[in-house]
């Protein structure tokens, strides 16, 4: 195997809990007392816009929510979306580790909306461990589409070989791996300690 010298993490699932996904979405329903189906079915006409940068938070919420009068304000729903981003600091010590081995370019590969993303990268953090966030909104293409992975080495200037991908969703990974690149499936902190350990033949210290 090629020396691996560009480390690439996904963040909702893996440094974090998902942004936006369906379990916060539910939360969100019962939350609100939103009518479910509808909500679900005006998401996902725009998510795939939102999340390529091509929509606004508030146009996302003009279509998805607000299209009615509701009892509660759009302030109020934007709090509750950002408040169910919760950092994994297991992870996310194991990045830091990384981080500080000479040699590796860390960046992230992951889909989320500029308005979470910037949120996430704050709030998580870890600004200060990656040199670059190869995300969907800034990139104009999502996951697992081959375009994202292809943008996001052409930018890193990575060739694929060289390059590691870890992600919580065998989908992405199997774009990933078609294109060269190492993937990991993460399951959780532990197994990533592990398959890094062995991958990358070094000792990353637990916590």
């Amino acid at each position: 195997m090629t020396e691996i010298r560009h480390i690439f993490f996904d963040i909702g699932g893996v440094l974090g809990s998902n942004g936006w996904d369906h379990e916060q979405r539910e939360r969100a329903v019962a939350q609100f007392r939103l009518n479910s189906e509808d909500f679900e079915w005006r998401h996902k006409e725009v998510v795939a816009e939102w999340e390529e940068g091509r929509i606004t938070i508030g146009e996302y919420l003009d279509i998805a929510v607000f299209h009615t009068e509701r009892t509660f304000s759009r302030e109020e729903f934007i709090a509750f979306m950002y408040s169910q981003s919760v950092p994994n600091e297991a992870t996310i010590a194991i990045a830091r580790q990384l981080s500080q081995q000479s040699g590796y370019s860390m960046m992230t590969l992951n889909n989320e909306s500029e308005e979470l993303n910037r949120y996430r990268i704050e709030n998580f953090g870890i600004s200060e461990i990656f040199d670059a966030f190869l995300s969907s909104c800034w990139l104009g293409v999502r996951k697992p589409i081959r375009r994202f992975y292809n943008r996001g080495l052409g930018i890193a200037q990575a060739q694929a070989a060289a390059s590691l991908f870890i992600d919580d969703r065998q989908q992405n990974l199997i774009s990933a791996s078609t294109l060269g690149m190492n993937v990991v499936h993460f399951t959780s902190a532990t197994q990533l300690r592990s398959d890094l350990e062995r991958i990358l033949h070094l000792e990353i210290p637990g916590a």
